[in-house]
């Protein structure tokens, strides 16, 4: 990574912090293999049994995954993520339920709060996730797509929403993946050009509206 050398007080808190770190800056990508415990030890200078509860800990909030005889994974990049994954599970239905109050009202605050900075940004997804699903680069067009969603959220422009619905990336990026697949063979991408034109327009309810019939819609296949 490296990783810094721990003082010898609160190790395991010590460790615990610096692999989140790691986690969260993404020098440990979501899904990837973590350095193994032996090479951790030697980094951090601490002894395997401090290593191993770091790790248990990082796995009981749901950061880790411990594979035996295969490797510890990064599941998720924040505490929040990794509980929603648990409860969640591949249970597309109840993402969408969590997803579609925030981002309701994330609409409504957008509508009052958004710069044209936001809708600068929020017009360059839609139009770069659009060209991704002519171009039929449909992992592309995922990633993009559940940024859009974070890029509405954002011109909310309040703090703790933006936090909270960041906390959700993995499940937003999965349950947008999911439901691209419901509209095979022939799929369509849903739009979203109608609740930028509600935030262009400042109207917070018909903001609030399109995402809600976009949720509603959804749940009809989900």
């Amino acid at each position: 990574m490296p990783l810094s050398t721990t003082h010898r007080t609160g190790l395991v808190d010590q460790v615990i912090e610096q692999l989140r770190e790691a986690i969260r800056s993404g020098e440990w990508p979501l899904g990837e293999r973590i350095p193994t415990e032996c090479t951790l030890v030697a980094d951090l200078g601490v002894g395997r049994n401090t290593v191993r509860e770091a790790v248990r800990a990082l796995a009981h909030s749901g950061l880790l995954e411990v594979r035996q005889g295969d490797g510890t994974y990064v599941r998720a990049t924040s505490e929040v993520s990794g509980a929603i994954r648990r409860l969640a599970g591949t249970e597309l239905r109840e993402v969408l339920q969590v997803r579609k109050p925030l981002e309701i009202e994330g609409a409504r605050l957008a509508a009052d709060a958004r710069t044209d900075d936001d809708l600068t940004r929020m017009r360059e997804l839609l139009d770069a996730r659009d060209k991704a699903w002519a171009d039929g680069r449909l992992d592309e067009y995922v990633r993009i797509d559940a940024a859009f969603h974070q890029a509405t959220i954002d011109a909310a422009h309040n703090t703790v929403l933006t936090e909270l619905y960041r906390g959700l990336t993995e499940v937003v990026v999965a349950s947008v993946a999911a439901t691209t697949q419901l509209d095979v063979p022939e799929p369509a991408p849903t739009g979203h050009h109608g609740l930028l034109d509600a935030l262009a327009d400042r109207d917070a309810e018909r903001a609030a509206d399109e995402v809600c019939a976009f949720f509603d819609e959804l749940a009809t296949r989900a």
